[in-house]
């Protein structure tokens, strides 16, 4: 082995020929901004989970085998995937990954997201890998998080050749900033209100359960919005997504365009989200006496 790699795992010596391992350089990982990425993708993890019981603590232990990133996808995408619930072997855990891949690359192609992963590397543990994914997730979702900018780590790729470890130092960023991120989608006048005066707008935290937009429909449509239609006091986070879905369906009815929000977006307190709906309304509203 060469003298360089003293700080290789005991595990790595078992490569296969050719076969390679990545990780990430222990200074990278004392990065303060690196520790403030990977703290705000658990936490926003463990909160679209939080119904599912599932509690993510280390992000390549528990996503490799694919069971949390199929839970995850079914959460942010609202479907269903075709794949079996346990799979204990490498085969099964593969198959999943997969498919739940494949999944993942549908939502993230057309928008031209650049795909820095694979089945081999997050069931290989890639901890890059892994963050690239959750990264694009977030993005692609609108996750009600700030994720820290410009985050660059240091990698050591490991690879055995002829018998010996052979290693490089890559440089590899994970964010870049938030609008460029986000570029793929428009920006508009409320990302610079959003930019600006945030500590301004939590007022719209009170449209959050969706009582006060199914009843604002209601007034501004002049009609009574029946109580058995949503719930008046909801308790639970699928409570308030029906309130938010049923306002919506309200506003198509009164002639709005479809909000470009989801429901979710506006439960999840994501203040842009939450004001497009409420400019929407003003626009059409606005002369209502």
């Amino acid at each position: 082995t060469s003298p360089a790699l003293a700080d290789v795992h005991p595990e790595d010596t078992q490569l296969e020929e050719n076969e390679e391992r990545t990780m990430i350089d222990p200074t990278s990982k004392d990065d303060p901004k690196f520790k403030e990425l990977v703290k705000v993708l658990l936490s926003w993890i463990n909160d679209v989970l939080v119904q599912e019981r599932i509690i993510v603590k280390q992000l390549e232990e528990d996503l490799y085998d694919g069971q949390v990133l199929q839970k995850l996808l079914e959460k942010l995408a609202g479907c269903k995937l075709n794949v079996a619930e346990v799979t204990q072997s490498e085969i099964g855990q593969k198959q999943k990954l997969q498919t739940v891949l494949e999944a993942v690359h549908d939502l993230l192609r057309p928008r031209g997201w650049a795909l820095r992963w694979s089945v081999d590397s997050i069931h290989g543990k890639n901890p890059v890998a892994i963050l690239h994914l959750l990264v694009s997730l977030a993005m692609h979702f609108r996750a009600p998080i700030r994720l820290p900018e410009h985050v660059t780590v240091q990698v050591v790729v490991v690879r055995k050749r002829e018998g010996l470890l052979h290693s490089s130092h890559v440089s590899e960023e994970l964010t870049t900033t938030t609008e460029m991120m986000m570029g793929r989608f428009e920006r508009d006048a409320f990302d610079t209100l959003f930019d600006h005066a945030p500590d301004k707008l939590s007022v719209v935290k009170k449209f959050a359960d969706g009582v006060y937009l199914v009843l604002l429909m209601g007034l501004l449509e002049d009609y009574f919005v029946p109580l058995h239609n949503f719930y008046l006091t909801p308790e639970s986070f699928d409570q308030k997504v029906h309130n938010v879905s049923f306002a919506f369906e309200l506003m198509l009815d009164g002639g709005l365009k479809k909000p470009k929000a989801r429901p979710e977006d506006v439960v999840n307190l994501d203040l842009k989200s939450t004001l497009r709906v409420l400019y929407n309304l003003f626009t059409k509203y606005k002369n209502v006496e």
